[in-house]
């Protein structure tokens, strides 16, 4: 008998309560997440997910300059803008037919491992981990705590915590030592990531056409010298992780169904092979497959695609649930892409953006965010694929592929090893991230710091081929261009969290049709119409309860742990509001247990 079905066969009599967290946000709060809890049965019985804000980027794009579009874009998120910036000049770059210097590909590599060590790294210690930390677990589920104190870790020769409790204690806000720890090395590699391009988060050296960092051997030299620096912290954040996840699915029997959802994973690819990319739409599939990670679409656990343009032609913006027009009597402003397969009318590159303010109603319309589905081309099911936060993705597809093969990172089909040289104190170090049983929220988590060796141990391959170009005297970093009159153009890319795509459209020079699509979208996309439901609203729907706590002091630790697994943007402040008008005061942030006033 599975967990599923003894949680079934011992029903009670149902104790409905309404919940809501409101917003779960990362610098705006935009997300809301309302639930209805049957504390009888300890599970979650129905989930929304919403979102209060309209940004418009596709709308007041339209008439500008082409070029700029990097620029302007990489504003539209405070955290990863540079992947926007990164991901449009892929776009502007098919529609220009321009191809960067090998060299500036590298640079651009380089600053996009940065920024995934650097993002990751502070969201996983920092925030993330703030619902598995000593003080959250003591407050929610004080018998595991108690256990973890008598539970000796695993790894502990790796990352030097005797017990769970002292790895969970070493993760307080503040306080403790990986929390503190975790803080200096975001500095560290904010630092390598301004070495490649300019400044952080909006990239003042990124350009269609290729990069303006001048590549001297410092560049490169003082790169390395960061990277090395926090190396050993990488393998042991990867100790610790394993210990922790390893010891809840010991703990608490069926925590394997908490954020579970069946797979259905999107990864755009990511790190570009110079020695392939032309950024041609006709070579989009020889060349999407030759980046560094795998482009895939994985359903049930089986790899449906791993081509770019198959990827592209699936694409299905739906509205559903959404405060947004229909555009599908609109004339089309792409009919079929350069290869001649046609182009479907809920495609990014035919959507019209038109805002319909209205009042929030789950029962119809309740989010601005919209739906974007992927169109299986043998089945004609629209599919509400997630990023499993990025990491799991990305991990899952390329380890199917079997495609990478580099000195520090193999897909072998089933896993990925990945081979980080001695730091300053750990030896020479193999990881291998195995493609698990499930997609659910633990293993969304514990994804992450194995992605983050990822990004390290292919930085040291950029860095090799950087240095090897500059040593040989090649330093040429940009390709001139010129704008065409009419074109189109598509970026694939993956953004810290996930999936990022960009669709241009050029008329008369100028911006005709513009829509950037970050992860964002497809996690938190509500009921399409159809009825299905959106990622979040999927993974905490039906998942079970453990917190400890009852209604009345109830933290939602495990609902919060399921949302933040994706990486939605940073979990600040959240209001939580209980049915019938009751509010709680409750603040769950990355500062647990301060006093916010």
């Amino acid at each position: 008998m599975t967990t599923t079905e003894s949680r079934q066969a011992g029903r009670k009599p149902a104790q409905i309560v309404d919940m809501s967290w409101d917003p779960i946000t990362r610098i705006i709060g935009n997300l809301g997440i309302y639930t209805k809890i049957d504390f009888a049965n300890r599970e979650v019985v129905e989930c929304h997910s919403t979102s209060s804000l309209f940004r418009g980027y596709s709308v007041f794009m339209k008439g500008k300059d082409p070029r700029d579009a990097g620029f302007i874009t990489s504003r539209i998120c405070g955290i990863c803008g540079d992947n926007h910036t990164t991901c449009s000049n892929y776009a502007q770059q098919m529609a220009y037919g321009v191809k960067p210097p090998k060299l500036a590909e590298h640079i651009t590599n380089l600053g996009e491992a940065a920024e995934y060590i650097f993002d990751h790294t502070i969201f996983q210690d920092n925030l993330v981990f703030v619902d598995f930390c000593e003080a959250m677990v003591k407050a929610t589920n004080p018998s595991v705590l108690a256990r973890a104190e008598r539970t000796d870790a695993p790894r502990g020769d790796v990352h030097g915590y005797r017990t769970i409790a002292d790895i969970m204690k070493a993760f307080n806000p503040f306080e403790g030592e990986v929390y503190k720890e975790a803080l200096k090395v975001s500095r560290i590699t904010r630092e390598m990531f301004c070495l490649m391009e300019g400044r952080h988060v909006h990239p003042s050296t990124l350009y269609p056409g290729g990069v303006g960092t001048m590549p001297q051997p410092n560049t490169f030299t003082d790169y390395l010298s960061r990277l090395m620096r926090v190396i050993d912290f990488i393998k042991k954040a990867v100790a610790m992780n394993d210990d922790v996840f390893d010891f809840f699915y010991e703990a608490l029997p069926g925590y394997e169904e908490v954020g579970k959802r069946r797979i259905l994973l999107g990864c755009w690819g990511a790190f570009q092979n110079p020695d392939v990319v032309d950024y041609r739409y006709a070579t989009m599939n020889e060349w999407g497959r030759a980046m560094y990670v795998t482009p895939g679409i994985i359903v049930d656990g089986k790899l449906v695609t791993n081509n770019l343009v198959d990827i592209n032609l699936g694409l299905r913006i739906m509205l559903g649930s959404s405060f947004y027009e229909d555009w599908v009597n609109e004339d089309p402003f792409v009919t079929h892409d350069p290869l001649g397969n046609p182009v479907d009318m809920r495609h990014p590159w035919n959507q019209t953006t038109v805002p319909v303010p209205q009042k929030r109603d789950f029962e119809g319309n309740y989010s601005w965010v919209m739906s974007p589905r992927w169109h299986h081309p043998e089945t004609g099911d629209r599919l509400a694929l997630d990023t499993g936060g990025g990491p799991l993705a990305r991990l899952w597809s390329t380890a199917l592929s079997g495609l990478v093969d580099t000195p520090y990172v193999k897909a072998t089909g089933g896993a990925i090893r990945i081979t980080l040289p001695k730091g300053e104190k750990l030896p020479e170090t193999t990881l291998e991230w195995r493609i698990p049983k499930w997609s659910n929220t633990l293993e969304r988590d514990r994804a992450r710091p194995y992605f983050i060796a990822y990004a390290a141990a292919m930085a040291l391959h950029f860095l090799e081929e950087a240095m090897g170009m500059l040593k040989s005297g090649d330093t040429k970093v940009y390709e001139n261009f010129e704008v065409p009159d009419e074109a189109i153009g598509c970026g694939f890319h993956e953004a810290v969290r996930g999936v990022l795509s960009h669709h241009l459209v050029i008329r008369d020079k100028k911006i005709a049709n513009y829509h950037p699509y970050p992860p964002t979208p497809w996690n938190a996309s509500p009921r399409d119409i159809y009825g299905t439901p959106g990622p979040y609203e999927d993974a905490v729907q039906g998942q079970p309860i453990f917190e400890e706590n009852g209604p009345d002091d109830f933290k939602g630790v495990d609902i919060m742990r399921t949302v933040r697994s994706f990486d939605p943007c940073l979990p600040c402040g959240v209001h939580m509001y209980m049915g019938k008008g009751r509010t709680l005061t409750t603040v769950h942030s990355p500062t647990y247990g301060a006093d916010h006033g």
